[in-house]
């Protein structure tokens, strides 16, 4: 059997403002704290007055190290020498895998084969040794079960420990420490670790705080567990950070006693956040990184005027999808467009249109001709011809323009 962490009141199942604090003194200096800022922009943006968290400015790039690290500092010099073993998605086996090494302490990670592969690299490079196993996290972690008793490791789980929980609550500790009075915490849930350590924190310092959890509405596992309901729970979100299918029992408890509200947000909402928070203040976020201040501008009544606290979480994201992301939201924002124009197979009929973009002053991006899959006349054909502009005023103009001169235009649109 294995050797036991030290006995903390964590362990014993509990979770209070003084575990958090002394998880705070244990990895002091081995964190960053990192930097709190008002964003003007966004604030003028959402409606609330919104405070960024920049944890995404992590040596990893993302909260989960913390958690981490406060674990590993609490192992047997037995269970140091014989390495831990967890499985994740990716945050916190890159938290597990760079302070493991850096303590000396083997790393062994269990990712699922959907896991991006920026994420697969980072753990390597930190030192983890990372195994792939089944399609979603809860096959990656029952695998990992079975490694830890097959090994002799000790099992460090990603979020359903109170340990793990205190280290992340450690967030909260140093935001709410600053000199900014704020109204409301919004936090990111995927199994619960950081937001349970957060509202542990928030309402022991300050009781009338409002704490309001975030989950992808592809994964409302949490929000189902608290409030009893059966959503489906699967699908292809961006915030694969936080698409756990099963919640965790012990912050479940937390959540339910601690946390005010939990809030279910769509996908081209995160897409949004994720691009909003690049353009405007130049960081890169993934999309559970992203996922509170989806929650914001998903409910502005809800946050509005209130001094928010949103935590950019984790920074991990791939970038080809980061570069789908950019171009997605430019398609919704309408200055990116896709336009079907129907025209006769005869020479110059193409460069008659595009006179018409050069007049409306539209940049055209990439053309393709189609003669054979259509249901065209054989004399006919279509073409399709991808564009940007100013703004979705600039391409309603050209298409009304096209089809006052009488060709047939249709647009693709992104949900």
């Amino acid at each position: 059997m294995n050797a036991t962490r030290t006995a903390s009141p964590a362990v014993l199942g509990q979770l209070t403002l003084s575990d958090v604090r002394n998880a705070a003194a244990r990895i002091d200096g081995a964190i960053v704290k990192t930097p709190m800022l008002h964003s003007q922009t966004l604030s003028s943006i959402s409606g609330a007055e919104i405070w960024l968290k920049f944890e995404n400015l992590q040596f990893t790039a993302a909260y989960k190290e913390r958690g981490a690290l406060n674990a590993l500092l609490q192992l047997s010099d037995e269970q140091r020498r014989k390495g831990v073993i967890a499985a994740s998605a990716g945050n916190h086996s890159q938290g597990l895998s760079y302070h493991g090494t850096r303590l000396g302490v083997p790393v062994t990670i269990v990712m699922p084969r959907t896991t991006p592969t920026v994420k697969i690299m980072q753990t390597e490079s930190v030192g983890g040794k990372v195994e792939l196993h089944g399609e979603t996290f809860d096959e990656a972690y029952a695998y990992a079960r079975e490694l830890e008793s097959e090994r002799g490791l000790t099992f460090v789980h990603p979020f359903d420990d109170p340990i793990v929980a205190a280290g992340q609550g450690t967030v909260a500790l140093e935001m709410l420490e600053t000199d900014v009075d704020l109204d409301c915490l919004v936090v990111p849930i995927g199994g619960g670790g950081l937001i349970s350590g957060m509202a542990t924190v928030a309402k022991a310092i300050r009781s009338e705080i409002d704490v309001v959890g975030v989950q992808a509405r592809l994964f409302p596992s949490m929000y189902d567990r608290i409030h009893g309901a059966s959503l489906p729970c699967g699908g292809d979100t961006i915030a694969e950070g936080i698409a756990v299918k099963a919640p965790g029992e012990f912050t479940s408890k937390i959540i339910a006693e601690r946390v005010n509200e939990i809030v279910l947000v769509d996908e081209p909402a995160l897409e949004h956040a994720v691009a909003l928070l690049l353009q405007i203040e130049k960081t890169v976020v993934e999309g559970a990184g992203a996922a509170g201040l989806a929650a914001v501008l998903s409910y502005p009544e809800r946050f509005a005027g209130k001094r928010v606290g949103l935590v950019l979480c984790g920074g991990n994201i791939d970038t080809r999808l980061l570069a789908n992301v950019l171009l997605r939201d430019l398609a919704r924002s309408g200055r990116m467009a896709r336009l079907r124009i129907e025209l006769q197979d005869r020479p110059g009929a193409l460069f008659k249109v595009m006179r018409e973009f050069d007049a409306h002053n539209v940049n055209i991006i990439e053309i393709h001709h189609q003669r054979i899959f259509t249901s065209l006349p054989a004399k006919g054909l279509f073409t399709d011809i991808e564009c940007e502009a100013r703004d979705a005023a600039q391409i309603a103009a050209l298409v009304a323009a096209l089809r006052a001169k009488g060709y047939t235009v249709s647009s693709f649109e992104i949900e």
